[in-house]
């Protein structure tokens, strides 16, 4: 990976490759970017940038014996921690990054912009939650505590540090705070607000924007063959969410708004046994399919707030937009704000092995008061 291989964010690649050029290369360093940003890509980029044996002024070459093991996601002195969950051959303490490797390599090689959903979805974890384990970072310091074998820079990266043990996390203080010579961690998160200050405070923050739509189309052309008119209606729609225009493409966008307002029509007739089908319906569904589903629900009533208040800012499809433009009359921005929150505290109990029927039922029911209040 290289950054010319990530349209746009010049601000971001100048910022990093300065760092390197003055020799100010933070020992701790926090990439944080929303869902579908490419956080992880600027981070192997960067990766790449300052391990490469004969870089340009603000990129790697590609072609060294460094740019090459790194693209391969195979250098000795590069590390991965990353969320995993036991499995039937996989199990207590052996549930550590170093077992899932190989396939965590072929993930991000395949979708650097992918989420934790999309990676446990990958690996098949069926329907449990990852965990980066306290086991994990007796590995970590252990790892450190080895010189570096040929880079210039040993790095540690954690993709997705939100998902460590509140044990982990405090047992890598110290070697975070005071790492080994030319060591440096580069931590990749979605959430920043899921993170220990303890954390936080000792790592420097560079902070990653979502695409932009023109960014996004562009890479939609290149990576998924999309012709351009395409690439920027999907771009509009995924709202500079690289991860969220893979699905779309892979899976099409058709249907999903049928699904949010025959819910909302459910919802508004009182018609519970149609209710209780879809969470039926909605329990019969992946985990990683069930989140998909609320987050789309969220992003229709995102442009139901935004219709009332600015027309040209909608992202829907022109197929949607009329339903939208409806329901927008019969809800105003308090009701939405709660429905908004009811979805957003489903999501949070679906990711802790919430019954899914109860929990889309009960949802149902409480937005079916908020339309009737």
């Amino acid at each position: 990976m290289r950054f010319a291989d990530i349209p746009g964010f010049e601000e971001i690649k100048k910022q990093l490759s300065n760092a390197v050029h003055k020799n100010h290369v933070a020992h701790a360093q926090l990439f944080y970017g929303m869902e579908g940003s490419p956080n992880l890509a600027l981070a192997l980029a960067y990766i790449a940038f300052i391990n490469c044996e004969q870089p340009t002024e603000t990129d790697s070459c590609g072609q060294c014996s460094s740019c090459s093991k790194i693209d391969k996601l195979v250098h000795p002195d590069i590390n991965f921690v990353f969320p995993v969950a036991p499995t039937a051959k996989i199990k207590g303490k052996d549930a550590i990054s170093s077992n899932y490797l190989k396939e965590w390599r072929a993930f991000a090689l395949e979708n650097p912009y992918g989420t934790s959903s999309d990676w446990l979805e990958y690996y098949g974890f069926e329907n449990k939650q990852g965990n980066i384990s306290k086991e994990e970072s007796r590995q970590i310091v252990k790892s450190l505590s080895l010189k570096a074998f040929e880079a210039k820079y040993k790095v540690m990266l954690i993709w997705l540090p939100e998902f460590l043990h509140s044990a982990a996390a405090n047992a890598i203080l110290k070697i975070l705070e005071e790492p080994p010579e030319r060591t440096i961690f580069l931590l990749v998160t979605h959430h920043y607000d899921q993170l220990l200050t303890t954390i936080t405070s000792r790592s420097q923050l560079v902070t990653i924007r979502r695409f932009y739509d023109e960014e996004l189309a562009d890479l939609l052309v290149k990576l998924e063959h999309l012709d351009l008119p395409q690439a920027q209606k999907i771009a509009r729609l995924a709202d500079g969410n690289m991860a969220e225009a893979r699905r779309l493409v892979k899976e099409g966008d058709e249907g999903q708004g049928d699904i949010f307002g025959a819910w909302m029509r459910s919802c508004w007739s009182m018609k519970y046994q149609e209710l209780l089908d879809k969470a039926n319906d909605f329990a019969s569904l992946s985990r990683v399919a069930q989140k998909a589903t609320f987050q789309y629900f969220l992003a229709m009533l995102r442009d139901a707030l935004i219709a009332g208040f600015n027309e040209k800012l909608l992202r829907v499809k022109e197929e949607e937009k009329q339903f939208v433009f409806n329901f927008i009359k019969a809800v105003n921005p308090e009701k939405l704000e709660i429905m908004v929150r009811e979805i957003n505290t489903g999501i949070y109990h679906l990711e802790r092995n919430a019954n899914p029927k109860i929990l889309f039922l009960d949802i149902s029911l409480k937005v079916m008061q908020v339309l009737k209040s």
